[in-house]
Formats: structure tokens, C-alpha cells, sequence
């Protein structure tokens, strides 16, 4: 067993919130049960996460996606009254941390993907350094924007889409989760030759083709499906709680 109050603090420390300048509120989103046996983690806290967490026996729900955001207006009605009536009905505590959970230097998301796409991270770049420079690592196999592009889909399960830039070795790479199409210029003022993220919006396809820049969207969810298990667990670990990832599909 592990308090609220535990978790909490063992989330702050190792995350560090209050470095951020953020969307919504990071930490204690829903309070739930003072006492914490066993936690869930998942990307967002939809109705199908909090279903299966319920199921699952939970106490507490740790997500990258909370349930709010900056510029909401703040009634509890319809998908928001659904869920909160869930997590209270069963006095589940839910726990959310959004950029603090991207930028964390070994569990967070652009670290996880990193790992699993077999890339070394060697700085970072954007605003409040959210985005990872590096290069390609001994476990991955690829030279070229074609060759990155069929290890990306062959890695993270799903089609991608590949705008290519110019025909030339794929050396330095930058890489950002979700939806961080903004912070393509940035990559490439960094000297990226490619660039992976979850979304492309209209200007990245011209930037891409005019700046030379392979560009990789990769899918939101499936970029970000990595941090929340990794942080959850090693605090669960550290807690002596059991821990759960239940990864609830999402095309986007």
C-alpha cells in the first residue's frame, strides 16, 4: 500500500511540474481513496481507460492525457460528466502529467520512443527543450528517409506519413511526440536531416520538400503510448504497489 499523498509526491519529484509551462494541470487531476494498492496507466483518460482500470481493480489511473485543459469552459456535462462520475462513483484516484512526461530525460515519451526506435540521444532543441536531437544507434537499421520510414512502421505497428526532403544520408535525427508538428522549423534550424513526430499539419509538407527534411508523422497515440507505462511503473516499484498498463487503441 502506498498513500495518495505518496504518489503524488513521488510523481512531483521525479517529473518536476512546476518547471513547465503547460496546457492543464499536472498531478492530482480527480481525488480518489487515501490508500493505493494497485495503478493503471494509459495515454488518455477516455471512458474506455477508466472502464477497464475500474475492472482492473485500480485505485488510481496515471495518463499523459488528463481530463483538463486550458480554454475548456468548464461545465461537467455529456463525455465530461460520464467520466468523473466514473472516477468518483469509484473513488479512483487520477493522476495527469502532460509536458513533464514528454520532456523526462529516461521515462518520458521522446526518451521511451527513442529506446525503441534504437536512437541516442545527443541534446535537445525547441521550445522549453521539449524536442530530442540524435542519431541513429547500433540497433537500427536504416540509411536513407525510405529505409527510416519502414523501420518506423515496422517498429510502432501502424502506416505512417512520410513527406521525404532531399535524397541524402539520414545522420541527424530530431524526434518530439504527439502533436509537435510545430516544432518542425525548430529540427531544422537544429540541422535535423529528418524529423518524427505524431501529426503533420498543411505548411510541414512544403517545409519538408523545400528545406530537404524528411518528415515522419507517426501517429499521436502510438508516439506517446511509451512514457506513462515507464513512469508508473518505476513508481509503483518504488511504492510497492502493483502496477497495470492497459493500452486503449486509437487511430489517431
Amino acid at each position: 500500500m502506498a498513500t495518495q499523498h505518496q504518489l503524488l509526491s513521488a510523481f512531483d519529484n521525479l517529473l518536476e511540474p512546476s518547471r513547465f509551462k503547460d496546457y492543464g494541470p499536472n498531478g492530482l487531476q480527480v481525488e480518489g481513496k487515501a490508500q493505493v494498492a494497485r495503478i493503471v496507466s494509459g495515454v488518455t483518460a477516455s471512458r474506455a481507460l477508466i472502464e477497464a482500470a475500474i475492472e482492473a481493480g485500480a485505485d488510481a489511473i496515471f495518463v499523459h492525457h488528463g481530463l483538463f485543459w486550458r480554454g475548456q469552459d468548464g461545465r461537467v456535462t455529456g463525455w465530461m460528466k460520464q467520466r468523473l462520475a466514473l472516477l468518483l462513483a469509484h473513488d479512483v484516484n487520477l493522476f495527469a502529467y502532460h509536458l513533464p512526461l514528454d520532456a523526462h530525460p529516461g521515462l518520458g515519451n521522446n526518451a521511451q520512443l527513442g529506446l525503441r526506435l534504437g536512437l541516442e540521444a545527443t541534446g535537445r532543441f525547441g521550445e522549453q527543450e521539449l524536442g530530442f536531437l540524435g542519431e541513429r544507434g547500433d540497433g537500427a537499421a536504416f540509411a536513407d528517409g525510405e529505409g527510416l520510414g519502414a523501420h518506423l512502421q515496422q517498429v510502432l505497428g501502424r502506416p505512417i506519413v512520410h513527406v521525404a526532403g532531399k535524397a541524402r544520408p539520414i545522420r541527424t535525427l530530431a524526434w518530439c511526440t504527439g502533436g509537435a508538428q510545430g516544432y518542425f522549423e525548430a529540427a531544422i534550424a537544429a540541422g535535423a536531416d529528418a524529423f518524427i513526430t505524431g501529426e503533420i499539419s498543411e505548411p510541414q509538407a512544403h517545409y519538408a520538400r523545400e528545406c530537404g527534411v524528411d518528415y515522419f508523422a507517426c501517429g499521436h497515440h502510438a508516439t506517446e503510448r511509451y512514457g506513462a507505462p515507464a513512469v508508473a511503473a518505476h513508481v509503483a516499484a518504488q511504492c510497492g504497489i502493483e502496477h497495470r498498463f492497459i493500452d486503449i487503441d486509437n487511430p489517431a
